[in-house]
Formats: C-alpha cells, structure tokens, sequence
C-alpha cells in the first residue's frame, strides 16, 4: 500500500511542473507579443496570429497555474481576518478552511463538467480560432488543459481539505 510521501511528492511535483510549463509560456508570449510590436514598429508588418494565440494563452496559463496558486494560499480569500480566526480559534478556523476548501472543490468540479463536454466537442468538430487563410489554432488544447488544470486543483483542495480534517481530529483527541 502506498504510504503519503509516496503520493504527495509525485502530486507536488505536478503541480510544481504545471506551474513552471505556465510560467514559461508566459515566457514565450512576451517574446511573441514584444517580437509582434517590432515587427509592426519595424517593418509595418504585424505577426499572423499572435492576438489569437494571446487569448487563449491567458486561459492556458490561469488553468496550468490555478493548483500552485491554491498551494500556496494565493488564491483570493481573506487572509488578514482568517489568519485571526485561525490564532484565535482554531477550530473554528479549521471549520472555515474545511468548508473553503470544499466549496473550492465542488467549483472546480463544476467546471470539469461542464468542461469536459466542451473539450470533446472542440475536439470532435475541430473548432478553431483565427481567420482561415491567416493564422487558426485548434481550441481543444486550450480545453484540455482546462480540464486537467480543473483535476489537479479539485485534488489540492481535497489535500488541503484533509489537512483540516486531521487538525480538527488533533485538537479533539487533544482535548479529551
């Protein structure tokens, strides 16, 4: 049987990774948008595309990076008052982080359902964006990673989720 650090270490490494391969194509976008703006400035020639791919790359990257930023507590909550609850009352503050994180994963799951669909009929029907004759781009990737994005956050809030299970089941083991 597969003991925590087995799982955890592989899950935190795909998280780490999904937010590095965001981060370079965030990267690669500035290149591409930077060599766009000379190419327009330069030569009054812009680059067939780079519009299209920066729309759905903002998408891409949001969802890549979505499981790192709940990691790590960035994502939009408030800390100042939570971090009191939590001090003050730790119960209390384990029951609002356990319902947060719920509440995160139920959301996330939401969108994986209605996700999914969209991914398979972009993918089936080869939808596209862009003009044809000038620069398209399949959409299903985009919805792919959308979809996985999803996956991998639902776990993190579940992980996190545990986590306050286990502090709850702590302190009530530590009050008998």
């Amino acid at each position: 049987m597969l003991n925590k650090t087995q799982i955890a270490v592989p899950f935190s490494h795909l998280i780490g990774g999904l937010n590095a391969i965001g981060t370079l194509w965030i990267f690669l976008l500035m290149v591409a948008i930077n060599t766009d703006v000379f190419s327009r400035l330069l030569f009054n020639h812009p680059i067939d595309g780079v519009p299209e791919l920066i729309e759905l790359s903002i998408v891409g990257i949001v969802f890549l990076q979505l499981s790192d930023t709940v990691r790590a507590g960035r994502l939009t909550r408030s800390d100042g008052l939570f971090a009191q609850i939590v001090s003050k009352r730790p119960k209390l503050g384990h029951v609002l982080g356990l319902i947060y994180d719920m509440a995160g994963a139920v959301l996330m799951a939401l969108i994986i359902l209605g996700g999914v669909p969209r991914l398979i009929e972009a993918y089936e029907r080869d939808y596209y964006t862009g003009t044809l004759g000038l620069f398209t781009a399949p959409v299903w990737p985009i919805n792919l990673i959308l979809v996985v994005g999803c996956a991998v956050t639902v776990l993190q809030f579940l992980v996190q989720a545990m986590q306050h299970v286990a502090s709850l089941r702590k302190s009530a083991e530590s009050s008998i």
